[in-house]
């Protein structure tokens, strides 16, 4: 087995802080109330929901929104929630063309830990932008996705349209 080191997963695995009950933390959570939008991600604040950065992507400019609200059910969402969720996916998409001239979109929702939610306590909502042509044989004879934007440069990118 080939082994491709990437000790940059190493911080992202520090963020699951544990209480003094042994209870992992929750970053979608966590993150808003600390003043380190740029630091975590963070591009958008709403009223119900926030739009983060995924910091392990799909695709160069992967971005999740996620409600204030922890859950993992959508029944739990407030109609005002529900509506904000859309209008920022809908924001998200139009950045995400304007910014780096994405021509598709996946969106979606993993709800549970079967369904292939990485963090299945707490909902969010994912897009991520598609090019025609943005696959290669990377994934199929490598397991390894290539991204070709630094995330940080990304951020800027679209945290001036937002």
């Amino acid at each position: 087995m080939k082994r491709l080191w990437s000790p940059w997963r190493s911080a992202y695995i520090d963020t699951f802080s544990e209480d003094a009950s042994g209870k992992a933390g929750c970053i979608f959570c966590d993150y808003p109330l600390l003043d380190q939008d740029e630091g975590k991600l963070i591009i958008f604040r709403g009223v119900h929901a926030f739009v983060i950065m995924n910091l392990f992507p799909y695709n160069s400019g992967h971005l999740m929104v996620v409600p204030y609200l922890h859950t993992r059910d959508l029944d739990e969402l407030t109609p005002e929630c529900s509506v904000e969720i859309i209008q920022l996916l809908a924001r998200s998409k139009n950045a995400l063309t304007k910014a780096l001239s994405a021509q598709g979109f996946n969106l979606g929702v993993n709800l549970g830990k079967a369904a292939g939610a990485g963090i299945d306590d707490h909902i969010h909502f994912h897009i991520v932008p598609r090019w025609n042509g943005d696959t290669n044989f990377m994934p199929v004879f490598a397991d390894i996705k290539v991204v070709p934007e630094e995330i940080r440069k990304t951020y800027q990118k679209l945290k001036q349209i937002f």
